[in-house]
């Protein structure tokens, strides 16, 4: 269920972190095409959430560990470029979602890890209560 949770708020993210940035695009999707276009964009957003979420358990430890000198040499700022290699990735695997380029990937990135967090805060507080 924690897993479910944590889909929506990253599909939520990614819809508000597009809606900042210029670069980036959700639009439809080949698996919904209804009549309803904020459900075709959630729907886009939640494949790009699944997709993030199978590539950074799979993909990237295996580009961490292969870069790890780099990443050692520029005292983890490498990793970035690595998180942006993996949005560009995804902007590949997902109909729908587009991100224009490299630096667009990298703002996306950063935007996507502080919003996400802030949207993990407002849920463990919901969650207290």
């Amino acid at each position: 269920m924690n897993f479910i949770a944590r889909l929506l708020i990253s599909a939520f993210a990614v819809l508000i972190t597009a809606y900042f940035l210029d670069g980036v695009t959700i639009s439809d999707n080949q698996f919904y095409r209804g009549s309803y276009p904020e459900l075709n964009k959630f729907t886009t957003a939640l494949l790009v959430a699944v997709v993030l979420a199978f590539l950074n358990t799979i993909v990237k430890p295996i580009l961490t560990i292969l870069s790890l000198p780099i990443t050692f040499f520029t005292l983890g700022l490498f990793l970035l470029v690595i998180n942006a290699l993996i949005i560009l990735f995804a902007d590949r695997l997902v109909d729908g979602f587009r991100v224009d380029g490299f630096w667009t990937a990298l703002w996306f990135s950063l935007v996507l890890s502080i919003v996400s967090g802030f949207l993990e805060l407002i849920k463990g507080k919901k969650d207290e209560e």
